[in-house]
């Protein structure tokens, strides 16, 4: 891949030409998003050509660097899917208040978060717990529930709408009882 005739951005180019299918191919098996593996890929190969009179191999640099923004897109969803969780089960207390009080509404709300999932049909629920209590990646939980991952997927964000949309309602409903 590196001929001694050819400048650094010849071969680049080549690189380019050569890879630039397959590295789509392979990013958008990690991201399960074309767009979102398209912008990877477009941004490995900038970086790559960036660097490309530094590099020895520039094809293991341009995979190495298009894998690790895969995985950063990764964590970046798995942060914010936390976070849409996290934010349903927060307390709307003041800590400082921590008491018998704030106790017996932190299990109410438990209550009430495990009555939303209960609702749940019970494959979305199975996938939902799985990756949300059990942090499973969505490849382990439609291996363990033997779908795909594209159901998964669905199940996950049908399961967590349909849980916040309970926990919304429930929460006005004892508002209004109690204020």
């Amino acid at each position: 891949m590196t001929p001694t005739s050819d400048s650094p951005t010849e071969t680049f180019i080549k690189l380019f030409a050569e890879s630039r299918h397959a590295l789509l191919q392979y990013i958008r098996r990690f991201v399960r998003s074309s767009e979102t593996a398209k912008e990877i890929v477009q941004e490995a190969f900038l970086r790559t050509y960036r660097e490309r009179e530094s590099i020895v191999t520039l094809r293991a640099f341009l995979f190495s660097t298009a894998r690790n923004l895969a995985a950063n897109e990764i964590r970046h969803r798995r942060t914010v899917e936390r976070d849409i969780v996290e934010s349903a089960d927060e307390s709307r207390l003041d800590a400082e208040y921590e008491s018998l009080e704030s106790g017996l509404l932190r299990d109410e709300r438990n209550r009430l978060l495990e009555q939303a999932i209960d609702r749940l049909p019970p494959q979305c629920r199975a996938a939902f717990t799985l990756r949300v209590f059990h942090e499973c990646s969505y490849r382990e939980v439609a291996d363990r529930l033997g779908i795909s991952v594209k159901t998964v997927e669905k199940h996950i964000s049908h399961g967590m709408r349909e849980t916040n949309r309970y926990l919304k309602i429930q929460y006005r409903a004892t508002r209004r009882r109690h204020g």
